[in-house]
């Protein structure tokens, strides 16, 4: 996983990767992932800011693997229950996946992914590691997996709310 999170040059934390995931819908979070945080040691190292992004990471995407087979399910099922042609199924299934509260979980994630970009590669390319700009990181990803989960949330009460109509 880790060779994965890299940017192209192999140094960086390649937090790229966590954008396309997210950029491709990944808003499931397991119950290690929203443990309270520990405190951060005295001294870290660069191996622990990957670390770090390699965790969200794998939590970002068990979210994504763990919602978006059941939202997409309830798509259909809406679609089948209103009888949608699938030009209108796109139509009528915007809604549900583009509104305003989604645009603000949204903006919210990009400003967490650019926040914990700028301190992953400052963290891993420090001459000395930064324990408390890793707790700082590590919080981050905390709260952009929880922004995540509030979205998948908020997605599935509509979908939920419509179906039961």
């Amino acid at each position: 996983m880790r060779s994965s999170l890299r940017a192209a040059g192999g140094r960086g934390l390649g937090l790229a990767a966590v954008a396309v995931w997210l950029a491709i819908g990944a808003p499931v979070v397991p119950a290690a992932a929203q443990e309270a945080p520990a405190a951060e040691p005295a001294t870290c190292t660069r191996v622990e800011f990957e670390s770090a992004v390699d965790s969200a990471a794998e939590a970002l995407r068990d979210l994504n693997n763990k919602n978006r087979p059941a939202f997409q399910g309830k798509l259909r099922q809406l679609k089948e229950k209103r009888g949608w042609n699938d030009s209108q199924f796109l139509k009528e299934a915007e809604p549900f996946v583009k509104d305003e509260e989604i645009g603000v979980f949204d903006a919210r994630t990009n400003e967490l992914l650019m926040s914990i970009s700028m301190l992953g590669q400052e963290g891993a390319n420090a001459p000395e590691p930064n324990c408390a700009m890793l707790g700082e990181l590590r919080a981050k990803m905390r709260v952009l997996i929880e922004t995540q989960t509030a979205k998948w949330a908020h997605m599935f009460e509509k979908l939920n709310g419509e179906l039961a109509k």
